[in-house]
């Protein structure tokens, strides 16, 4: 079920693979900051569901406009079913129950560890370890990570249940970035995404409808919805599975390393958040450690 992949571009990032790191990480930056919206008015549940529906929505009709796409051969039923819960359904459940406890630029910084745990999961599992820059680059980016936190997390709002809730999410991400490689690269980024979301919103009509009730229907949290649907999971799935199969599994985890610099400039820009030095350093430290993913992968010799 774990198994490495050939990543089509071993070197260092070209333009395009530059574009899809780039991309993805300020549509994910930014979503923390609309769940916050979201919630204003929704519950975490009919965010989860307003979320993956409308995404799964997305890619079925634009993979229906392309032709549509490779069926799932029954031998890899099991790795979609299971991608489509470590992927989706369970840290999309996760991240807005956590940010009832903790805000929105805390949740994007402590998304920061999933390239440590795609990282571990490489290691461990797809016997694919990290080398020399790549190696460096995790742990410049955990640092960078932990200092941010450090010096963005002293108003008392990184409450326990949340944190861990962050840390859970980002465990499933660590696996599953491993386990869309080989899946996109035999059925294509918007073939897989399309399905894997399609069978998470399975998973999660239960909690999307048990507080349908609850929620007060206003523009703004519904908008927001709309927008992490469409854009924030949608779009942003089918480009983060093509750059998985382009860098690999482990190199475009680490866009989660600029996730928190744009959560940190969206919250001071929008929520009127205080940045530290200390948060400022750890940012810079941060983006040299997602620079470094983008080096070429170190030869055997």
């Amino acid at each position: 079920m774990f198994t490495a992949a050939q990543a089509a571009n071993d070197e260092s990032f070209a333009n395009a693979d530059w574009g899809l790191f780039i991309g993805v990480s300020l549509i994910w930056g930014s979503s923390f900051l609309l769940i916050a919206e979201a919630l204003e008015g929704l519950t975490p549940g009919t965010v989860t569901l307003g979320r993956v529906g409308i995404g799964a929505i997305t890619l079925l009709v634009i993979r229906a406009l392309r032709g549509g796409g490779k069926a799932i051969e029954r031998e890899d039923y099991g790795s979609v079913l299971l991608l489509s819960l470590l992927w989706v359904a369970i840290p999309f459940t996760l991240f807005p129950l956590a940010q009832e406890h903790i805000n929105s630029a805390v949740t994007g910084l402590l998304n920061g560890a999933t390239p440590v745990f795609a990282g571990i999961v490489s290691a461990v599992l797809v016997k694919v370890a990290p080398k020399g820059t790549h190696l460096v680059g995790i742990a410049a980016g955990f640092v960078g990570i932990v200092l941010i936190s450090l010096g963005s997390s002293g108003g008392g709002s990184t409450q326990a249940r949340g944190v861990l809730m962050v840390l859970a999410a980002t465990v499933c991400y660590g696996f599953a970035v491993n386990l869309a490689s080989p899946l996109q690269a035999k059925y294509g980024p918007i073939n897989i995404m399309a399905t894997m979301l399609g069978l998470a919103t399975l998973w999660v009509l239960p909690f999307g409808l048990f507080t349908i009730g609850e929620n007060e229907w206003s523009l703004g949290p519904v908008a927001a919805v709309v927008f992490l649907g469409a854009i924030g999971t949608g779009t942003a799935y089918w480009i983060m599975a093509t750059l998985v199969g382009r860098v690999g599994s482990v190199r475009a985890s680490f866009i989660t390393y600029l996730i928190p610099v744009v959560s940190l400039t969206l919250g001071v820009l929008i929520r009127d958040d205080t940045v530290t030095a200390l948060a400022i350093i750890g940012a810079i430290i941060t983006i040299g450690g997602a620079f470094m993913a983008s080096r070429a992968n170190a030869k055997s010799g």
